[in-house]
């Protein structure tokens, strides 16, 4: 049977190991809630990119709320839409969805640019122009 490999120093014995087993069960520490992103700063604009893999470009939906940019993805398995896991013998890829969600303090939020490749989502966000500081004198009455 295929199974991932662990390595286990059978000379030991660790009176601890079983409670970590148990912890990890319950904790596990490669999660689905959580996805990896890189952000530069490409001059005139930042470049996020985002590690979506087995994701859809139909599956990722992209919000901007009150200056806070939402990215959320789904990932399916194959089985879940079928009533028994045909053939499978042991299923350790994660699926359901996740999110993340950024700042959008200094971007320009309305010409953002998205794109989804290989896996990859990639956000080009441009940032605001400085404001020239405007003068004005009050006349006092």
């Amino acid at each position: 049977m295929l199974a991932p490999y662990t390595r286990k120093n059978h000379n030991l014995w660790n009176p601890f190991a079983d409670w970590s087993d148990l912890d990890r069960a319950f904790f596990p520490t490669a999660s689905i809630g959580e996805f990896k992103t890189d952000i530069r700063d490409t001059g005139d604009s930042y470049t996020l990119e985002a590690d979506l893999p087995g994701c859809k470009k139909e599956d990722i939906t992209i919000d901007l709320t009150d200056g806070t940019l939402t990215i959320t993805a789904q990932r399916h398995r194959e089985y879940e839409q079928k009533e028994q896991k045909d053939g499978y013998i042991r299923c350790e890829r994660s699926y359901g969805s996740y999110s993340r969600s950024f700042d959008t303090t200094g971007i320009d939020t309305a010409n953002i640019k998205a794109s989804y490749k290989d896996g990859v989502l990639t956000l080009t966000m441009p940032k605001q122009q400085p404001q020239a500081a405007s003068t004005r004198r009050l006349e006092i009455e």
